[in-house]
């Protein structure tokens, strides 16, 4: 199934399962104004493609005012984003997703720790 990750959120909240709040916008100048909705002291501007690896690709950039998440949206949206799932054609962005969780969806969950056995005996 394909959906892009607002339509996911939307889902949860159905179901009372707690996301970050966001809007989907297709026009940048509507991004200042859904950044001072959120009220984040973080903003993350995110395209909205159906593939992976959007943040390595350029499609996910933190935001620490409304101006500078309206800045992002314009150099996101009408990008073609390439990313390693996209090959090398990619896909036009045409909506962005200014989320008040001041992270990226990587970020969420605990770290992650290597254990280190001192025995060589194993």
């Amino acid at each position: 199934m394909k959906i892009h990750e607002y339509q996911g959120k939307e889902l949860f909240r159905k179901y009372n399962v707690p996301v970050p709040n966001g809007v989907v916008i297709d026009d940048a100048k509507d991004a200042a104004k859904a950044a001072e909705k959120l009220g984040t002291k973080v903003t993350v501007v995110k395209a909205q493609i159906h593939a992976g690896g959007r943040g390595k690709g350029g499609g996910v950039k933190l935001a620490k005012s409304p101006k500078e998440a309206e800045q992002h949206a314009k150099k996101i949206l009408g990008m073609t984003l390439v990313t390693h799932q996209t090959g090398p054609e990619g896909r036009l962005v045409r909506r962005v997703l200014p989320d008040g969780s001041g992270r990226t969806p990587r970020a969420q969950g605990p770290p992650r720790r290597v254990r280190k056995d001192a025995s060589c005996a194993g």
